[in-house]
């Protein structure tokens, strides 16, 4: 019963911590903060497939889809429609990778996905967050 009580209370001071840091962040930091999440719950999806733990795994990479489509719905089309176009591509082939993984108990398609959102965020990160107001392309 302890452990259950920790684990509520790990998830709820989590659950707090990334709603601070969401509640202050610019939108570029936004982006990072949802790769970083989204890389997250892929990296415990993966270790739940080694463990047989489908429940958890299957909500992970539910979580990580959810994720990715929110990258997917910020997409500023406006700015560069076809960089946004070809974002939009990728987003939705991780989609697809990331439910092919779940079905299939693949965890190398979980780590494409995770190397092609890994470099995304390098070179997100590398942008210069004081370069201005930063549209997610």
């Amino acid at each position: 019963m302890l452990a259950s009580n920790a684990n509520s209370a790990a998830r709820a001071y989590e659950s707090i911590d990334l709603q601070s840091r969401v509640e202050g962040a610019t939108p570029h930091r936004l982006i990072q903060l949802m790769m970083e999440r989204a890389l997250a719950k892929i990296g415990l999806a993966a270790k739940q497939m080694v463990d047989g733990n489908v429940h958890d795994k299957g909500n992970n990479i539910s979580g990580a889809i959810s994720i990715v489509n929110g990258l997917q719905a910020s997409l500023n089309h406006k700015a560069n429609a076809r960089i946004a176009e070809n974002f939009d591509a990728l987003y939705a082939y991780m989609t697809r990778r990331l439910l092919e993984a779940n079905l299939q108990n693949d965890a190398g398609k979980l780590n494409e996905v995770s190397g092609l959102l890994r470099e995304l965020k390098e070179a997100w990160d590398a942008i210069a967050d004081d370069a201005g107001e930063v549209s997610h392309a």
